[in-house]
């Protein structure tokens, strides 16, 4: 094509931003165009065609190569143990929004669990063949070497939630912080003052957020967080219970606890019942998640809403760019991203 570098950033190659620009679409709009999906009206697609003729956008000849080997595959890697996925609505929920995405295309969906050190070297001899081309990251750790085992490979990759605050993946979450600061700042309007938070695993960074959201609304109402009213927890239901008996063995006068799941509230809720402590009249109890436990949970269960469902499609629309728009690692020009979606607060009978 005689003008390939027509429009493009002086003079080179015109990139996936720039036919998004011209065509008054995002990125994800541009991915799934190119990458076939009906999910796209035919303005849109028309936008988006005209644009790519005009800019005279083409992939590089790394990627037409890798067209041609295209797997239409994509991994779902969860570093967790099979038994984590499906007792937590989390994954579910994760799982049915990057369906929804890419039920319109032709790529096929892989669930592959990596909880242990034999199925994370079984997962990267897979990688490392290439049968997929892009890998979504759910749930992980701040030592999980899968990220960079991925990034090593220069294999497309979303993660959700990042490791850190220096996170070099694409990544997609909900803003835990603010979760966290909607959740206490809603019981000390209720009057409560002793309030305990039952953390998540520390080296998820999202637990860490929510610790950090915890402190700073306490402090942002004149207190100081009482270290003995923190104690930490794994999200699970069994360490929501062993939590919420370690803080009343400490601090048998609080008056409200924040979970940091809805799984580890309902834990929580089981021993401060065996207790015989009232829900919320001693004790108001705050989840995190806004899954199916706290709707069913009696009294139904305050909780933080992520948008889950639509972090998983953010996910996909974000890794179908990052796969259109490959190029070897030198040249590449597609900048990490780190999409953070709100979080609301949904009140219920428990607070």
């Amino acid at each position: 094509m005689a003008h390939g570098a027509r429009g493009g950033r002086s003079g080179g190659r015109p990139t996936l931003e720039e036919v998004a620009a011209r065509a008054g679409v995002g990125r994800g709009t541009v991915s799934r165009v190119i990458n076939g999906s009906p999910r796209v009206s035919a303005a849109t697609r028309a936008a988006v065609e005209a644009a790519v003729a005009e800019l005279g956008y083409v992939p590089n000849n790394a990627a037409r190569a890798l067209a041609a080997n295209r797997t239409d595959a994509i991994a779902l890697v969860v570093p967790e143990p099979e038994t984590r996925f499906f007792a937590e609505p989390y994954f579910s929920d994760m799982l049915r929004g990057v369906g929804a995405e890419l039920a319109e295309t032709q790529m096929q969906l892989l669930l592959i669990f990596a909880g242990n050190d034999r199925e994370r070297r079984r997962l990267a001899q897979y990688l490392a063949a290439h049968r997929v081309d892009g890998v979504l990251l759910v749930s992980v750790h701040a030592d999980d070497p899968l990220p960079d085992l991925v990034a090593q490979l220069e294999i497309p990759a979303v993660i959700s939630g990042p490791r850190s605050a220096a996170e070099t993946l694409t990544s997609v979450d909900s803003d835990n912080y603010d979760g966290a600061r909607q959740a206490v700042e809603h019981l000390l309007a209720r009057g409560r003052r002793r309030i305990a938070h039952i953390t998540g695993r520390l080296d998820v960074y999202g637990a860490q957020r929510r610790a950090d959201g915890y402190r700073a609304a306490l402090r942002d109402a004149g207190y100081e967080a009482d270290l003995r009213l923190i104690e930490v927890g794994d999200f699970t239901e069994e360490g929501g219970h062993r939590a919420m008996g370690a803080l009343l063995d400490r601090c048998p006068d609080l008056d409200a606890v924040f979970a940091g799941s809805d799984v580890t509230a309902a834990g929580a809720r089981r021993l401060l019942r065996e207790a015989g402590r009232r829900i919320p009249d001693d004790v108001a109890l705050i989840g995190y998640d806004d899954s199916a436990i706290a709707r069913h949970m009696d009294p139904p269960l305050t909780s933080v809403r992520q948008p889950i469902q639509e972090m998983g499609r953010r996910m996909i629309d974000l890794l179908l760019t990052e796969i259109a728009d490959r190029r070897p690692a030198p040249t590449r020009e597609l900048e990490p991203r780190q999409l953070v979606l709100p979080a609301e607060l949904v009140v219920r009978a428990s607070s």
